[in-house]
């Protein structure tokens, strides 16, 4: 074995030996967090692209979080449209649509070009909200199932027809 491939495997071992040992280690203690930065983690982390799914089952304050793009909003609508109400799956699948819903509704109201533009989708989520009376738990969206994903459809078909919002 000459000196060049025996300093190689030992540069080699070194690394991997250091890798496995950091590997191994405790995690170090993370400092707590003030409920101001707890509140900012939690923003951050559901406005990451790959926690639609979580986004829509949580329960956060919408005036927390920062507006977004209409397109963004109407592209997690647009994920629904292929799901539905089946048994193991519709409390999950009408909150998503009513927050989907909510969601679109203050990105449009957030919009450079105010909320003016978007007359007709901001009517149809204040009218099926006074449907819903303030109350999302499953059984009342179960009982307005119908208003729910009519909303959802009048929406879309009326984004549709506005392809320069979402693009």
């Amino acid at each position: 074995m000459s000196f060049s491939t025996a300093r190689s495997a030992a540069v080699l071992a070194i690394a991997l030996a250091a890798f496995a040992v950091s590997c191994d280690a405790e995690p170090a203690e993370q400092p707590a967090l003030s409920p101001s930065s707890a509140v900012s983690a939690s923003a951050s982390a559901s406005s990451s692209p790959s926690s639609g799914a979580s986004r829509a089952g949580a329960q956060t304050d919408p005036g927390n979080l920062p507006p977004e793009k209409v397109r963004d909003a109407f592209a997690g609508l647009q994920a629904t449209l292929d799901d539905a109400c089946t048994p193991g799956n519709c409390a999950y699948f009408l909150g998503r649509v009513h927050d989907e819903l909510h969601r679109l509704d203050r990105a449009m109201k957030a919009d450079p070009k105010g909320p003016g533009h978007f007359p007709e989708p901001i009517e149809l989520v204040a009218e099926l909200d006074e449907q819903l009376g303030g109350d999302r738990s499953f059984e009342n969206l179960k009982k307005h199932q119908t208003a729910l994903i009519g909303t959802r459809d009048k929406i879309n078909t009326w984004m549709q027809g506005h392809p320069d919002d979402y693009r």
